[in-house]
């Protein structure tokens, strides 16, 4: 019996060591790594988009197209904003998304605050797609209007250096990008 009882809590810790590893992501950026955790249990829509459209690839070389000082850095068009692809369109943009259908909205109680990640959108609370911001400070206006799924744990000093865009529209010449952005 104690045999069974040792291997229920091997596996058990296993387990949940694995489901973590699966909730952190590793963002590369110029300036160093960014560790972000997910939240599955609150938006777990958008952490799977995320998670799939990361692993696959898709965000590396995604330009931060909208940044404004003190507010947050937009990224994740992966049809215009993609540096690495024929398609890419630095006045596109932002403008684009990727080949899934979009998603609804699932908007929670995590306050926008500095270093939390959530979906972009259009006005419609159900276009989210692949685009994404990182908060650089509070913005609880965004609070339950749009859909939180992660926050920035380590590295937050990289975000900080990403190339501010115009203060009013955030639009960014010669922009950072994602080097990678994987599962850790």
């Amino acid at each position: 019996m104690k045999k069974i009882i040792y291997l229920f809590i091997i596996y058990f810790s296993l387990l949940t060591n694995n489901l973590i590893a699966n909730n952190t992501m590793i963002l590369k950026l110029t300036y160093g790594e960014v560790e972000i955790e997910l939240y599955p249990e609150k938006a777990p829509n958008h952490v799977k988009r995320f998670k799939e459209l990361a692993d696959s690839g898709k965000y590396d070389g995604v330009v931060f197209h909208r940044v404004i000082d003190g507010f947050m850095a937009q990224t994740g068009d992966v049809k215009f904003g993609n540096s690495n692809s024929p398609d890419f369109n630095l006045s596109l943009a932002g403008t684009g998304g990727s080949e899934l259908p979009n998603l609804k909205a699932e908007f929670t109680d995590i306050a926008h605050t500095r270093g939390i990640i959530s979906a972009a959108r259009s006005q419609d609370p159900d276009s989210a797609n692949s685009q994404f911001f990182i908060c650089f400070d509070s913005a609880p206006h965004l609070d339950r209007q749009y859909s939180a799924f992660g926050k920035v744990v380590k590295g937050m000093e990289f975000i900080d250096k990403i190339k501010k865009g115009d203060p009013n529209s955030g639009a960014v010449s010669a922009p950072d990008k994602i080097i990678s952005l994987r599962s850790k």
